[in-house]
Parts: C-alpha cells; structure tokens; sequence
C-alpha cells in the first residue's frame, strides 16, 4: 500500500524523515529527539508511528500540557523519560507596555533576524509586559547575549524555571456546519463570514496559513485537524468531517478560538 496516498503531496518529504527516524532507533536503540514540531507535524508522526509496534515509543513535550509547538522524542519503549529529556530552556524578559506595544509577530521577527530557524523555538507568549519563549538548550545563551531590544524596547533575557511559564489555555468555540466544498476559500468563507471575494483576496494576499505555513492557493483541500489563520481575524480549525448530506454538502465541526 502507498502510504503517501493518505496524505499531502508537500508533507512526502517530511514523511520520509519521520521513517527514517523510526527505522534509525529500531536499529541503533538510541533516543530520537526531534526539533519543534507544529501540530500537524506531530499528528503526521502519531499516524506514522504512534500505532507501530511496541518496541519504540512516542513522547511529546513543549514545557506545557496546552503547549501548542512540542518536541517528540522517539525512543526504546523501556527507556525512561521525564520532562529534563526534551532540552527545554525558558527565557523571559519584561517591556514597558505603557510605551510600546509589541505583539507575537514582534518577537519572532527579532528571533529570526538572530538567524534562528523557527523549529529551535516552541510556544512564544506576550502578554502584560512579559516576555516568554520556550526554546533548545542549545541556543539559549546565544539568545541571552544577542536578542537585547525588539522593535523600540530594550530588553533582557533571562532563564527561568518552567514552572514560571505563562499559559494560554486555548478556548476554542465549537459549531456544526453545512458547506459546499472543502475548499480552502470556502472554509474561510463559512468560518470567518466573509463573502467568497474576500476569501479569495485573503489567500491571494498572503493573509492566510493552514498548519503555520502560508497557502495560496484557494482551492486547496482542509483536513480534519488542520488549523487555519487569517491575519486580523483570528485562528480557527476544522474539527472533524461528519460526511456529506443527501445533497452532496459536507457536514463539518469547526472551531473558533476566541
């Protein structure tokens, strides 16, 4: 059976990682620890490996139970391991929000002009004044010395426990939809409630991701699972597909993070 068939032509390449990582630890028995993973990436490794045989195990951490970005540790079902196994740094750093304002976006781009590759940092929080990323061990005293101001802030990293990360538990709204066609266009359409131009002009703009990854082609095809932004309007998901109606329309749960 080809087991590409059961998913999208772009994620073949990371398919074929995750293989050869699960063939790597079968045969050496030495732990596999990934980079960050976005959710859908981890939900590509949970339908690889998740249900394989007993001999490896999946472990998943992101300094949080809501974390959203996790890292995953494929390893030898008899080994044992705990949350100091993930390579895990907390930095926080404090801003005058009276003065400036800064946003998700403000922080990342600084992170990144440091020539940080996104995959070394998890979950970002801004939120009061406050300033926390979880990120590899290996780059946090880079990030120490290096990142000391974004946008007009001056500021200063420092380590902290974990048990010092700040959470934003995700409160998503769920609703029962009727819908044409699974279309990318037509799912921002219906859950956004905009009209099909709009939708359409949101794609062609740039203005929309679909598992943290920009898509611009407004026919392309949701997935149960598939987490969706629109900049400006907030983040959504489509839950899960309930089939279609005697009319051919398909019948899905979507949810709206508030």
């Amino acid at each position: 059976m080809d087991i590409y068939q059961h998913f999208r032509k772009e994620e073949q390449g990371f398919i074929d990682q995750v293989l050869s990582w699960k063939e790597q630890v079968e045969q050496t028995f030495i732990p596999k620890l990934t980079d960050f993973l976005d959710p859908r990436e981890q939900q590509i490794i949970e339908m690889l490996i998740g249900t394989s045989s007993g001999e490896i195990k999946l472990y998943r951490f992101g300094g949080a139970v809501q974390s959203e970005r996790k890292r995953i540790m494929i390893a030898p079902y008899y080994d044992v391991i705990t949350d100091e196994s993930f390579q895990l740094t907390l930095l926080q750093a404090t801003y005058q929000d009276k003065f400036v304002t800064l946003e998700h976006r403000d922080v990342m781009g600084a992170f990144l002009s440091l020539g940080i590759i996104r995959k070394k940092l998890g979950d970002i929080y801004v939120k009061d004044g406050i300033i926390q990323i979880i990120m590899t061990d290996d780059i946090a005293t880079y990030v120490i010395t290096n990142l000391t101001s974004i946008k007009n802030a001056t500021i200063r990293f420092e380590e902290k426990p974990s048990q010092s990360l700040l959470t934003n538990a995700a409160d998503w709204v769920e609703a029962d939809k009727t819908i044409s066609s699974l279309r990318l266009d037509a799912i921002v359409k219906e859950i956004y409630h905009v009209s099909r131009k709009d939708a359409s002009d949101f794609i062609s703009k740039q203005y929309v991701k679909v598992n943290h990854r920009i898509v611009e082609d407004g026919k392309f095809i949701i997935q149960a699972g598939d987490l969706i932004s629109v900049r400006g309007k907030g983040r959504s998901k489509l839950v899960t597909i309930n089939g279609q109606s005697k009319k051919d329309k398909w019948r899905i749960t979507t949810a709206m993070m508030k």
